[in-house]
């Protein structure tokens, strides 16, 4: 007959045949196809039954419960001789008595023989199945109260030993390790002591006793007779193989084992024959062939699951009805390896595939839709399924359920694609011939689908939802008290649904342990169930044998605990995809080969982009279109590439994400899609990388945020019964339950009523929330507040560690005996329509939060007391086991950021698409401003700004990853609060209270204090720390002499001067680049106090040079010469804004040019404009800084470049200057005119900014100098004489009256002195106010009440003159000067000066800048000296070395006559230009006012410092400072203990005065005592005053206390060094190099401890302990409560270190690897930018930081360079492991990058790498490639670079590059993917983005 089949003599069959062979004969070995063929019979003899299985006979005994042995298991006629084999064998040991163990591959394959084996030697069966929460009680007794005792019941074991049944136990590997040993005695020698005092004895012993005892006597010593026809027959898989628990050793020796595996392939082959008698037999071997393929040992080598056999007969059954099926989707539905494999296997399985030719899924068509479903007439309970595949309509009959089937596509809230359809039509195909398993990424609309499916046939589903710690009770029956307090078991949805034939949804396959999904396997394969109570549940047609065969109605089966299982019932799964190549817990491989001998699997393919579309559109029909389209494009690009990064964005939009967005456009269309989408990704608490790489896929998209937040106002209030957020409005709730209403302390800021509004929106439109920020942003207050608004009441419920599913639902506990069960705030929360708030829910583990997802998708929930919670208030009528959802009841769930430092559960990763999330922020500046206000009215307002600008620079270094700890709202609250109460504490002391608990970090600290200091919070300073500079006094003031202008009719006649008007000629405008640089502004007030306010550096190049500021209202603009360019920036800004001009200036091309520039900053109407003048070429330029268009001026219409250019001066030769220099006078340009004029000139030119003219004035003099010392009054001097001249003009020159000006000579008289000389030669003017000092600072000069129009002057010879009356009256005006006592031109200016040894005699000149202004309002002038000119000796003390600074501020102030130096630090960096420098200005600073009063100083190195110069001003600095400071008195702080004395207070007195003054306390007598009455001292009551005799408990004063003896810092200090020493010794290393080493080590230092700290907190995470259940000690398990009652032992559980589960893979250390750049151009531009040093660095800092966790991360670090791409740094094996070892490899870097060839390899040297660590067994992969991105210069395409980056999904590849020429940095970093790479345009940035890259990924799920 075999034969027959295999040879139907055609030619396929022949070579299908020879092919089989060859496979199976491998399989089959030896003698796999010449078996001698066994006969089964059953022979009817007179002494009874026998049954005779080839040579082996056995005698049948009748069964005593014939309803337990198994029915419907054999079929005679067709059964495969190894299966007779295996009965033959089984019949064997049964005789000789010993117990069996069935081994072999998953499948129902040898359950199966058990079975047939018991049916037919008519044995009865006691069935287990075991999982990992079985327990001894499960199987030998267990306690039950019956009216109020306990009693014991027997369990299976002992039921079996006694009655003599056969004992079957399934899943001997999923027990846990020591349950199993409690059988080994019974097992062994047939004996077991019980709990209830009971002893089984073996049968042979029994009987041996009872021949000297009675059955009474052994029955009273509680002896039992272990049937002799008890047997074990023990199922289990091989477990190293397969997961699982190994076998005990005592356990396996008591069994005999037999390898069942799969059937031969013939035998297989005949039964798919008969399964699908329609299918060509080729296709059937092909099938075959295949799956004995994939079960193979060299398959499951690979890493290949099995594939699952048994599956075969119930495929080709669906192949039989549907020839034209592909066999490749039938594969993929028995086998879904496209789902469930890596690449490796995928390829894999196709090979196998095409080489059987099953790779036909393109020919043949799928089914496309499902037409119809009709109830059939002739099937009970079958309908009639339509399908139409291809072009024509197929019928075939499935089971339905119990209601009315509804037509496909009938639904409103199930909208049909195409691919949908397609799917349901498959299913339709499975749910003919087996259980159905959907696996879809969450949110893809799996749920939906199952509900489409079940209503399409008439099912009503019971959704159960799996969680992770479900047990086998939780899925089958669950224990409860009936109401007299016995116990009893109460079946799951999971059996009532198996008895009515419904649709059973078990959701989250995946989540549930695959120990506890066991126990289901029988039920899925036959249909059968063995509950705790002994019911079993049999097959529908089992149960109506079994009824036929015993003559037995349903009742009296009930009565034996026998139910049938409904014939339409059936188990639909669903399950997101596996994890691929994951390890651990949470990338969980649960699709093992267990589960696919289960289910028949299908996958829901994310949609398609059209698809997506028209479901949302007909799910939410009024949405934009526009906005559709752009969220898909985003959501596709996303979907689409494979980089892990994206993949996780693009899971955070899932199709149910993009719903609720669309939802919420469509009610709000004006909303930005930036804006839903940054909230769907909670992208503010992304890691950085995905940040970036979000946002830069939003740019591609062309998406942007274009609501700017804030243009409307965020009031809210309440009218009319509306509550009104912003723009939102909702009707206030009326409630009865005022208590639970929150109500709390809230103050209105626009960022939080932005949130509101948001959350209100969402709320309408039905949403649950879930709010997520860092901790202390106020998400508490703002869920309480909306809460208070809306008037909802709140049910309150906090998460924790320890919660679980139980807690969260109910709270059981036992009254009188009875267990009571208590509503949880979430249960009441539902009944009564209250909000629930869920807070800290990522405390919680996620697999507890799980089931609040069916509560908010589908509004189910099933409780542990059996009731269950239903959204449909019909179905839950008259039901008291039903509650009905109200319809008010909301979720608001509160969690902080996912990540480090909290280290919660990810709870928005498992639930975070199923609420609306909202990101909650510490509040923006000006928003936390305005808030702080409201708590510390009375607080200053510096100090608020001064602690929201440094908890801001705080946060966004916590964004970063510099520090840790994100500092919150809450303590910047707690610190205002205190300061409001204590106002006369200082605030550095106050903010301690937060920074204290960082103390004892150093690097934490040292970060700590730079960003407090740096905004000013002096902590640490000392009230005494005052160091202002010291003042001198001012010579007397003297009048020395007469101004007279001369008038018409002098001796002199008027000169008239001549003007003509012209428009100017404008070129431009061009447009340049405005770079923006962060300015790192610096408080210069924070360790102590001096007249420096402020610093900061331009980020200028070391070449440049400064050469001129000038500054605006609060604008300050710098501008340098080589090259030319404009630094503008705010006083108190946070950028820098720069232009760089040299492209504009015209070059020389003869020579070496050195332009000098002036600037003048415009006024309104043309703020931020400036005007720039190039001294030499006379270039004037108009520049507007904000959009960085430059114009040029034409002043003169011939000035060419060609004329102006000096032709070959030099600037080095120090002859005559070739040309004389063009000046401009800006003191107006605040009115928007300009001066001109050339020296030894004689012609002014005056510019019109804002009406584009210029008017020339032609002098009869030549000009030496211009001073507009007034509008329409300007002083020339005369360029050889020094003779000045007035010249008025008229106000405005009009083209009408061609305004003549008019020329005055001024004669100087002097008043002849005593001694004769004469102070007339009045030097030249250095400045000259264009304004007069007010009245009052007029009089304190003079020491005169005066009102006079008056000048400030300035010149060489006097510190400050003072001309009055000048220059309106044209009397004689009176000069009085505050002479110097020598000339500032007379002072050596040879030696000692800041930098003079780089200048030698290289002084050319005078200065171009006479660094010289006037305060007008403080009465004061302030120039700039170099150190040369200042009187050290008067300001410095003798034995003090004067500082090292580039100049001192001379402060002359004439209200208090003092004169004060200030020093000026030096400049960190020099230009190498520095005799140039001295051309500019004759100090190393520039010098210009500032609109608040003080002044601004540039020095040459582009130090920008602010200092206060005014006497007021300082005075109420210093008092501020001091306030903040507080006001800690060295005196003791004294305790007071106010008691109620009972005497009364006479009069009060100063009291007698003790002569000795010794202490005393209380008595009413003596002055100075502490603690009494009436007398005058501390503490008492009713005394005068306080009176301090000096009395001092021993107190050690606060600053000796802080002076640590000398002593001991120095031993301290010694013990230090010498321990260094002995380091070095030991790890051989000469100081030299340690010096060296510490140079890279120290510039890391900071990287290094966060990341260790990361890394130690994940490790700390990882080893978090689990509960361990079944504990006989511990706290009390909710769920063994019943058990507790019963008296059972084991009811406890308790945290303790969770065994990996067996069988799960190692974890594999991630595997990391470094590639630097070592190539010659790192060594050559080192000089440049440190890039080398940097690298080196940053390699420094991966050694450092993954010292000591190489367990964790396998790393090394190559090199590429020109000499090639391999070049070994460190090897993985040998990591180095001091410090020497570190600098070795340092050293080699560089000297390869010093001697190596030019070349790059960056290209191939990471695609080898990407290449040779996929090829590594790891639990990660990284690659960071280092490389200057000299790309283009080899003629490497950016894009080439991009592919090979992305090249391999199992690794992950980073690139940095280091900033080089230009752009091009930038430029690659648009063209490669976003967050796979950097560019560090500061190389300072390396380390930093090292570690960002690092924290970001590699320990994102370490």
């Amino acid at each position: 007959m075999h034969y027959q089949t295999l040879c139907k003599s055609t030619a396929a069959a022949a070579v299908a045949a020879r092919r089989m062979r060859n496979i199976v004969g491998a399989v089959l070995g030896r003698d796999g196809w010449t078996w001698r063929a066994h006969e089964v019979k059953l022979l009817n003899t007179s002494a009874g039954d026998t049954v005779k299985i080839g040579d082996i006979s056995y005698q049948l005994k009748t069964p005593r419960n014939p309803e337990l042995v198994p029915v419907k298991h054999i079929s005679l006629d067709s059964m495969p001789q190894t299966v007779s084999q295996h009965l033959r064998w089984i019949m064997q040991k049964d005789l000789l008595g010993q117990d069996i163990f069935l081994i072999g591959p998953p499948g129902p394959l040898r359950r199966s023989i058990a079975m047939q084996y018991l049916e037919l030697t008519r044995r009865e069966v006691e069935y287990v199945a075991l999982s990992r929460d079985t327990t001894e009680t499960d199987l030998k007794q267990r306690r039950e109260i019956r009216s109020g005792t306990a009693f014991y019941i027997d369990q299976c074991a002992v039921r079996a030993a006694t009655e003599g049944r056969i004992l079957v136990l399934e899943g001997l590997e999923k027990a846990e390790r020591n349950v199993l040993p409690v059988l080994n005695n019974l097992l062994e020698n047939r004996e077991m002591q019980l709990e209830d005092g009971r002893f089984l004895m073996s049968a042979e012993r029994y009987d041996k006793l009872l021949q000297d005892h009675t059955k009474e006597e052994l029955d009273s010593w509680k002896i039992v007779r272990v049937s002799e026809d008890f047997r074990v027959i023990a199922l289990g898989l091989p477990v190293p193989k397969y997961k699982g628990n190994p076998l005990d050793p005592p356990l396996r020796s008591r069994f005999q084992a037999r390898d069942v595996y799969y059937l031969p392939f013939k035998d297989q082959l005949e039964l798919l024959y008969t399964a699908g008698p329609n299918v060509p037999a080729e296709r059937v071997s092909q099938l075959l062939s295949l799956a004995t393929t994939l079960c193979s040992q060299e398959s499951s080598a690979l890493g290949l699951p099995d594939f699952p056999i048994d599956h075969l007969p119930s495929a080709l059954q669906v192949l039989n009805v549907f020839p034209m099926l592909s066999s490749q989707q039938l594969v993929q539905r028995l086998y879904p390896y496209q789902s469930m494999l890596g690449k490796e296997g995928r390829t894999a399985v196709e090979g196998v595939l095409s080489r059987f030719e099953l790779l036909d899924g393109r020919r043949h068509p799928a089914p496309s839709a499902v037409v119809s479903v009709a109830p059939s007439t002739d099937n009970q309970g079958h309908a009639d399924v339509t399908l139409r595949v291809a072009d024509k309509d197929m019928s075939f009959q499935v089971p339905v359920g119990t209601k009315e089937p509804r037509p496909p596509n009938s639904s409103s809230s199930f909208i049909s694609t195409a691919s949908h359809a397609q799917l349901l039509a498959e299913m339709m195909q499975s749910h003919m011939v087996k259980d159905m398993c959907l696996i879809g990424a969450k949110g893809c609309g799996k749920s939906v689908i199952a509900r489409e499916f079940a209503e399409m046939l008439g099912y009503s589903t019971e959704q159960v939802m799996l969680y992770q710690d479900m047990t086998a009770r939780d899925l089958l029956q669950q224990r409860y008290t009936l109401p007299n307090g016995d116990t009893a078991w109460r079946a799951s949805p999971l059996v009532t649904a198996a008895q009515e034939g419904k649709l059973l949804v078990l959701d989250g396959i995946h989540r549930v342990n695959l120990g506890t999904l066991a126990v289901l396997s029988r039920l899925l394969h036959d249909r059968e169930l063995a509950l705790y109570d002994g019911t079993r549940l049999l097959r529908w047609d089992r149960y109506q044998t079994l009824k036929e065969q015993l003559q037995l109605s349903d009742q009296q089966l009930q009565e034996r605990s026998i139910l049938p299982i409904h014939p339409s019932f059936r188990v639909l799964a669903l399950a997101e995809p596996p994890v691929v190549g994951g390890s651990g817990a949470s990338g969980q491989q649960w699709l093992n080969p267990e589960l696919l001998t289960m289910f028949l699997y299908h996958t829901v393919q994310p949609l398609a982009r059209a698809e997506e579309i028209s479901l949302i559109q007909g799910l939410t029909p009024n949405v934009p279109a526009q906005s559709v389209e752009q969220l898909l494009l985003l959501t596709h690009s996303l979907r689409k590439t494979n980089d892990p990064t994206a993949q996780s964005l693009a899971s955070s939009l899932s199709t149910r994400q993009l719903l609720r967005i669309c939802r919420r456009l469509s009610v709000y269309p004006e909303e930005s899609i930036a804006h839903a989408v940054n909230k769907a990704c909670l992208s503010r608490f992304l890691p950085s990388l995905a940040r970036a790489s979000l946002q830069k896929n939003l740019a591609d998209c062309s998406i942007q945020d274009s609501a700017v937040p804030g243009e409307h106002d965020h009031s809210c209030t309440v009218k009319d019964g509306v509550l009104t957020i912003g723009r939102v409005s909702a009707p206030i709730f009326n409630t009865s339950e005022k208590m639970k209403v929150p109500d709390v302390l809230f103050y209105d800021n626009a960022q939080h009523m932005m949130v509101m509004e948001d959350m209100l929106k969402d709320f309408l439109l039905g949403e649950h929330l879930l709010l997520v920020g860092n901790q202390g942003v106020g998400k508490n207050k703002i869920v309480d507040r909306f809460l208070h608004l809306l008037n909802r009441p709140r049910e309150y419920l906090q998460l924790h560690r320890d919660t679980t599913v139980q807690t969260l639902t109910l709270q059981p506990s036992v009254r009188d005996g009875i267990i009571v069960y208590e509503d949880s705030p979430l249960v009441k929360a539902v009944k009564l329509g209250h909000i629930l708030v869920i807070d800290e829910a990522d405390k919680a583990p996620t697999n507890v939060t799980c089931i609040l997802k069916t509560l908010v998708e589908s509004g189910e929930m099933i409780l542990a007391d059996g009731r269950r919670i239903v959204s449909d208030s019909s179905e839950a009528m008259g039901r008291s086991t039903t509650i009905a959802m109200h319809p008010d009841f909301r979720m608001l769930v509160l969690a902080n950021r996912p990540g480090f430092p909290f280290l919660g559960n990810d709870f928005f990763g498992a639930l975070g698409d199923i609420f609306s999330c909202h990101a909650v922020d510490n509040p923006k500046p000006d928003a936390e401003l305005a808030m702080l206000k409201r708590y510390g009215p009375d607080v200053p307002d510096a100090t608020l700004q001064k602690l929201v600008a440094a908890f801001g620079e705080l946060r966004s270094m916590a964004d970063q990853g510099t520090i840790t700890y994100p500092y919150s709202t809450r303590e910047v609250v707690n610190i205002v609060k205190h300061l409001q109460k204590f106002p006369d504490e200082g605030l550095a002391n106050v903010v301690r209270n937060v920074f204290d608990f960082d103390s004892y970090n150093k690097d934490m600290r040292e970060v700590l204090i730079g960003a407090l200091h740096k905004h000013g919070i002096p902590i640490g300073a000392k009230p005494t720390s005052v160091t202002l500079a010291k003042e001198l006094p001012l010579p007397e003031v003297k009048m020395s002499g007469y101004w007279t202008t001369n008038q018409e009719g002098n001796a002199q006649r008027t000169l008239l001067c001549p003007t003509e008007t012209r428009p100017i000629d404008i070129k431009g405008p061009v447009f340049l680049r405005v770079q923006g640089y962060p300015c790192d502004r610096q408080e210069s007030r924070a360790l102590s106090f001096s007249e420096e306010k402020a610093h900061w550096q331009i980020p200028m190049n070391e070449v440049n040079i400064i050469c001129d500021v000038t500054t605006k209202d609060d604008m300050i603009y710098v501008a340098t010469c080589n090259p030319v360019s404009l630094y503008a920036m705010k006083e108190h800004g946070d950028t820098i804004h720069c232009m760089e001009l040299y492209d504009v200036f015209p070059r020389t091309i003869s020579g070496v040019w050195q332009p000098c520039v002036t600037i003048a900053a415009l006024g309104g109407p043309l703020d931020g404009q400036v005007v720039i003048h190039e001294e030499q070429s006379n270039t004037v330029l108009h520049l507007d800084v904000v959009t960085g268009a430059v114009r040029r001026l034409m002043l003169s219409p011939e000035s060419e470049p060609s004329t102006s250019t000096p032709k070959t001066s030099t600037w080095w030769n120090n002859k005559k200057e070739a040309q004389a220099a063009h000046k401009m006078c800006c003191d107006f340009s605040h009115k928007n005119w300009l001066l001109f004029y050339k020296e030894d000139g004689n012609q002014l030119e005056v510019l019109d900014v804002l009406e584009g003219r210029v008017h020339s004035i032609s002098l009869p003099i030549n000009l030496k100098a211009v001073f507009l010392v007034a509008e329409d009054r300007w002083l020339l001097l005369e360029s050889n004489t020094n003779k000045k001249f007035l010249l008025t003009k008229p106000m405005h020159m009009g083209a009408e009256d061609s305004g003549v000006c008019q020329l005055h000579t001024i004669s100087e008289d002097t008043v002849t002195s005593g001694h004769g000389t004469s102070s007339g030669e009045v030097g030249l003017p250095q400045m000259l106010s264009c304004d007069q000092l007010p009245n009052e600072n007029l009089s304190a000069a003079l020491d005169q009440k005066i009102v006079s129009p008056n000048r400030l002057l300035a010149d060489t010879g006097s510190y400050a003159t003072i001309i009055v009356g000048f220059p309106d009256l044209m009397s004689p005006n009176e000069v009085y000067t505050y002479k110097r006592p020598v000339d500032l031109t007379e002072v050596n200016g040879g030696e000692g000066g800041g930098h003079m040894f780089y200048r030698g005699g290289l002084r050319s000149g005078p200065a171009k800048r006479s660094n010289c202004i006037n305060q007008l309002s403080a009465n004061q002038v302030v120039r700039a000296l170099p150190p040369t000119q200042v009187p050290l000796k008067e300001v410095y003390p003798k034995d003090v070395t004067p500082p090292m600074s580039a100049a001192y501020l001379e402060v002359t102030d004439l209200n208090s006559k003092k004169l004060k130096y200030i020093p000026v630090p030096r400049a960190t960096t020099v230009s190498p230009y520095t005799n140039w420098l001295s051309k500019v200005s004759d100090s190393d600073v520039l010098l210009a006012g500032l609109g608040s009063g003080g002044a601004v100083t540039v020095d040459m190195g582009g130090y920008v410092r602010l200092w206060e110069t005014g006497l007021e001003n300082l005075q109420r600095s210093l008092m501020e400072w001091r306030n903040m400071i507080g006001s800690e008195d060295g005196r003791p702080v004294q305790i007071t203990i106010q008691r109620e004395s009972g005497l009364d207070v006479t009069a009060p007195k100063h009291g007698k005065i003790d002569p000795e003054n010794t202490p005393h306390v209380g008595g009413n007598q003596w002055a100075g005592g502490t603690g009494g009455r009436d007398t005058a001292g501390l503490g008492g009551k009713g005394g005068p005053y306080r009176l301090d005799a000096g009395h001092k408990v021993h107190q050690v004063s606060q600053a000796e206390k802080d002076a640590v003896p000398e002593a001991v810092l120095k031993a301290a200090r010694e013990m230090g060094e010498k321990a260094f020493k002995e380091r070095l010794k030991e790890i051989d290393m000469t100081q030299y190099d340690a010096e060296q080493y510490e140079r890279f080590s120290k510039a890391v230092r900071r990287q290094v401890q966060s990341l260790r700290i990361i890394l130690d907190s994940l490790q700390a995470k990882g080893k978090e302990r689990q509960w361990l259940k079944n504990q006989a000690l511990g706290d009390l398990d909710d769920a063994k409560i019943i058990d507790g009652l019963t008296g059972e032992k084991a009811i406890y559980k308790r945290r303790g270190e969770l065994d990996p589960e067996p069988g799960s893979p190692q974890q594999k250390p991630k595997r990391l690897r470094v590639l630097v750049d070592v190539s010659g151009s790192m060594y050559r531009f080192n000089g440049v930018d440190g890039r080398l040093e940097r690298s080196m660095e940053a390699v420094c800092m991966v050694m450092e930081a993954l010292e000591s966790y190489e367990h964790k991360f396998k790393y090394d670090i190559m090199g590429h360079s020109g000499d090639g791409y391999d070049i070994e740094l460190v090897r993985t094996d040998k990591s180095p492991k001091n410090d020497k070892h570190r600098l070795k490899v340092l050293k080699t870097m560089h000297a390869h990058s010093q001697f190596c060839m030019s070349g790059d390899f960056t290209l191939e040297g990471t695609d080898a790498s990407i290449k040779e660590l996929a090829r590594e067994e790891a639990d990660e992969r990284f690659v960071v490639v280092l490389s200057d991105a000299n790309l283009e210069r080899y003629g490497i395409r950016p894009e080439r670079f991009a592919r090979v980056l992305t090249s391999d999904p199992q690794v992950n590849a980073f690139a940095i590059f280091i900033g080089s020429l230009g752009d091009q940095a930038e430029r690659l970093q648009k063209t490669l993917p976003a967050g796979r790479s950097f560019v560090a345009m500061d190389t300072k940035q390396i380390p930093q983005i090292l570690q960002q890259i690092f924290t970001s990924t590699m320990l994102s799920n370490a």
